[in-house]
């Protein structure tokens, strides 16, 4: 039986909430801080910066790969037990990247990340929903998941900091050790709830069956690639606009207005997810068109690169929260499908990307399909 709250209860268990998002930010920084590190860690292990830089290729592909078939073995695992096991699989892999001399052993600690963020996605989303009543689990799911933005708000630029003041492998190193009191936190604050009982278990083809999931699924793939076609060549954009030098500010505009468009979802989340979803696609895609006709205006570039950060900020979550809607709070299965639609979508866009880059056709091919979201958010849910 799930440890809820009381239907007629009204505020969030925020330590546990704080507790689960602070995991959701150390997974986000393990995953993205090698973006700005790579060239020291490249120089360091005695490889190239592009060999050095599938240190994120291959995290993200392995999230992909590996979210659902690890969630559904993990399934009947307490999840509190779970969650505790995730973070010292945390611990142990950045130390391994912070100590290993050797980049297969980095490489392979690295892939051993990826396959731990996988199942922590779609567990953190869940758990936080089971710790509330249902009308307020959107609200739940947006602050357990405020890790995501902040973590990209600030993991690129402070591991640049951080590797350029200490080392590269402190910054690994650092990250392992913070982490080590949010074993003793979780333990103390967060709730434990069971796993699936036996025999519950859903079969991948009849979670596949469930209305609306395919359509999601859909958009997500597509507001992923198209996302990561753009933003993973943001600078060579600002470069061909004349405007390279404002590359650092639109990305801390970008990267603060995240977080604000995460607590904006939050607040509509529960009552209106249709509207979330058109709204964070169809915003982007407004974005996308500004940077693409205006992009030679200072003003136009900064300020779509910041309207772009808050249609963003909210998106991973709500599409989250619509999965958790259209199978059930307890549907892992489904959570692990839009995790690695999500991440897939993530290596997939920095390919695609990669391949047009310099011909002109990058971004409207991410225009074209940022309006498949936009279209396909009438079919995923009824009007509300």
């Amino acid at each position: 039986m799930d440890v809820t709250a009381p239907p007629g209860r009204t505020t969030l268990p925020m330590p546990a909430l704080l507790a689960l998002a602070t995991a959701v930010f150390l997974g986000c920084l393990t995953e993205i801080v090698p973006a700005g590190i790579l060239l020291p860690a490249a120089a360091d292990l005695g490889v190239s910066p592009a060999a050095a830089g599938q240190l994120v290729s291959v995290y993200a592909i392995t999230t992909a790969l590996t979210a659902l078939p690890l969630t559904a073995a993990s399934a009947r695992m307490p999840r509190r037990k779970l969650l505790l096991l995730l973070v010292a699989g945390f611990v142990a892999t950045n130390l391994t990247v912070a100590l290993s001399p050797w980049f297969a052993l980095v490489l392979a600690a690295r892939v051993a990340s990826g396959a731990l963020t996988g199942i922590l996605w779609s567990l953190v989303a869940n758990y936080a929903m089971r710790l509330v009543p249902a009308e307020r689990s959107g609200r739940a799911l947006a602050v357990a998941m405020a890790g995501t933005p902040v973590g990209f708000a600030l993991g690129v630029p402070a591991g640049a900091a951080l590797g350029e003041l200490v080392g590269w492998r402190w910054v690994f190193a650092g990250m392992a050790f913070v982490a080590v009191p949010l074993l003793w936190w979780i333990v103390a604050v967060v709730p434990p709830l069971p796993g699936e009982e036996p025999g519950a278990r859903t079969s991948l083809r009849a979670v596949l069956r469930t209305p609306g999931l395919r359509p999601l699924l859909l958009l997500v793939i597509a507001f992923s690639l198209a996302h990561n076609m753009f933003y993973t060549y943001l600078g060579p954009f600002y470069a061909g606009r004349g405007h390279l030098a404002l590359l650092s500010a639109g990305l801390l505009l970008f990267g603060a207005a995240t977080v604000a468009g995460l607590w904006l979802v939050g607040l509509a989340l529960d009552r209106h997810p249709r509207a979330v979803l058109l709204c964070c696609a169809a915003v982007t895609a407004a974005c996308f068109a500004i940077l693409v006709f205006g992009g030679r205006e200072p003003v136009l570039l900064l300020a779509a690169s910041a309207l772009w950060g808050l249609a963003f900020g909210g998106a991973p979550t709500s599409f989250q929260a619509v999965t958790a809607v259209l199978a059930g709070r307890r549907a892992d299965i489904a959570q692990s499908l839009t995790i690695a639609g999500w991440n897939g979508a993530v290596a997939g866009g920095a390919l695609i990307g990669g391949a047009l880059l310099g011909t002109g056709a990058l971004p409207w091919t991410a225009i074209a399909l940022m309006v498949v979201p936009v279209l396909l958010s009438r079919s995923v849910l009824p009007a509300r």
